[in-house]
């Protein structure tokens, strides 16, 4: 079976083969396996305010393109001192809302919103920084059968000082109570085993299992 995975974060996409890894009888494919170049009409698909709608328009886009079955994840953090923002503009969350130059891209926009983020929790207390991060995946078949949506949601605080060199996006300023540590000091098999996205794609992968 042939999975294309339709993402350009490289970060992401790591993490998605690592977890479907357990699926052995599954391709993965990215987008540059099957040779789709970036067209700037990939900036209008993630224009939604819901997690789901944003990754069912991925998800539609590419597979229309490619003939594939395919899985997209619109993903970020919800903060309940932010009333639940940045949610689903998490990955331009400082271009939305704070100062940061258009033109950032890679580390220097996760840098960006990581500051920003921060900057908007001035004066909040530790206690009052709960946040929760979520991944919501869309497959969608190569024939007319109907889209299957795969949820996760991990739980966290938001720490001003950032720690580790793992993971990306917050997961500096993520901290994880269960472990005492945050999602970028985690292992990539702790971080699976408990963050988001590894929930959500490992809900895909077993039913992915039980269709082969």
């Amino acid at each position: 079976m042939e999975l294309l995975v339709a993402t350009r974060n490289l970060g992401k996409m790591k993490e998605i083969r690592r977890i479907l890894a357990s699926f052995p009888d599954c391709e993965v494919l990215g987008l540059e396996d099957v040779g789709i170049e970036y067209h700037s009409r990939e900036e209008g698909l993630e224009s939604f305010e819901t997690f789901k709608e944003n990754a069912l328009s991925k998800a539609n886009y590419f597979s229309g393109l490619s003939g594939l079955l395919t899985v997209a994840d619109d993903s970020g953090i919800s903060v309940d001192a932010l009333a639940g923002e940045p949610g689903v503009r998490s990955r331009r969350f400082a271009l939305d809302g704070g100062s940061a130059s258009f033109d950032l891209a890679g580390q220097a926009l996760d840098d960006a919103n990581n500051r920003h983020l921060i900057e908007s929790l001035r004066g909040i207390p530790s206690k009052g920084r709960t946040a929760r991060y979520v991944c919501l995946a869309a497959l969608v078949g190569n024939q007319n059968s109907k889209p299957l949506f795969f949820r996760g949601e991990a739980l966290g605080l938001i720490v001003d000082i950032p720690a580790g060199s793992g993971g990306f996006g917050y997961d500096p300023h993520v901290f994880c109570e269960e472990l005492g540590r945050t999602y970028a000091q985690m292992t990539p098999e702790e971080k699976d085993a408990r963050s988001h996205r590894g929930t959500a794609f490992r809900k895909v992968a077993s039913y992915l299992a039980k269709r082969a």
